[in-house]
């Protein structure tokens, strides 16, 4: 059989997607990846949380999938909503990349090397957030574009440090010598942060038998989790969310937390099950945050 794939045309989102096309084409399936341009590609110069937040990334590659131009889809799973449209499911998780985030300077200079009101770039709210909670002097600054973007924003002195996912630069190969990978304890990622998500049409059996052979099981436990926190939460694209599970034993252990956008207020959790209940797991940490305090915060981030 034949399965066409769509994907964004960045280098990073071609290297995703050829990776789940070759890993079908070793399993003896012929696999095609189609480009198509994204709302947020189109609005490559303004702040997403704007315009839609991160589902402007997986909007029109849904569409062709749902009207048939595509068999299926490949995400970077933190890009996808908690929600998915109708007709449409997560047919694998390939096993899951690095997690962390890594900082990058001109000097090698680690986080609190860096000299007081230093500028560090960074597209998202949740490392903001982060970076100002450990140290508040910071002048943390909007960033857009695909990692070459970013990466030559450094160099030419747009910045004096970059955040970015450790996962995207090993994935394209890139290896800065001055990377500092922070500790994901601290800097707890990004849901779905180093995942890859397969999307097909759910009545399509065929397909979604033949990507049923590239999920990884551990990995669907952990984005299943971390998918049910987001979703009981609520959360959109304007507040500070982040959520890490994984399986310890047959035991799924998650991490999360909701932040202001400041990073002075910050809640933390853990919730633990089994791995056969993970999104049981994501719900619990989620109403446990809530308790606590975590409904005002995302309250005044905005609409989900």
């Amino acid at each position: 059989m034949k399965i066409r794939f769509g994907t964004r045309g960045s280098r990073l989102a071609m290297v995703q997607a050829g990776l789940v096309a070759d890993a079908l084409r070793g399993r003896g399936v012929e696999a095609q990846l189609i480009t198509i341009r994204t709302s947020g590609d189109r609005l490559a110069d303004v702040a997403l949380a704007d315009f839609g937040g991160k589902a402007l990334f997986v909007k029109e590659i849904e569409e062709a999938i749902l009207d048939g131009r595509v068999d299926a889809g490949v995400h970077s799973l933190k890009d996808l909503p908690a929600l998915l449209p109708d007709g449409l499911a997560l047919a694998a998780f390939p096993p899951r990349a690095d997690v962390r985030d890594v900082l990058l300077t001109r000097t090698g200079a680690g986080l609190d090397d860096l000299p007081r009101g230093a500028r560090v770039a960074t597209s998202s709210l949740r490392r903001r957030a982060l970076l100002l909670a450990r140290r508040p002097d910071l002048t943390v600054e909007p960033i857009r574009g695909n990692v070459d973007t970013r990466l030559r924003k450094l160099e030419e002195g747009l910045c004096d440090a970059l955040v970015m996912a450790w996962a995207g630069l090993e994935r394209l190969g890139l290896k800065p010598e001055r990377a500092q990978v922070l500790d994901a304890r601290e800097f707890l990622p990004a849901v779905g942060q180093g995942t890859l998500a397969v999307e097909a049409r759910g009545s399509d059996r065929a397909v979604l038998e033949a990507l049923r052979s590239l999920d990884d099981a551990g990995t669907r436990s952990g984005s299943l989790a971390e998918r049910a926190f987001l979703r009981r939460l609520g959360a959109g694209c304007h507040t500070p969310v982040a959520g890490l599970a994984r399986v310890e034993g047959g035991t799924l252990v998650m991490d999360g937390l909701v932040a202001s956008v400041d990073g002075r207020t910050m809640i933390r959790g853990r919730a633990d099950g089994a791995a056969t209940r993970a999104e049981a797991v994501g719900e619990k940490l989620a109403d446990d945050l809530l308790a606590r305090g975590a409904g005002p915060i995302l309250a005044a981030g905005g609409p989900a």
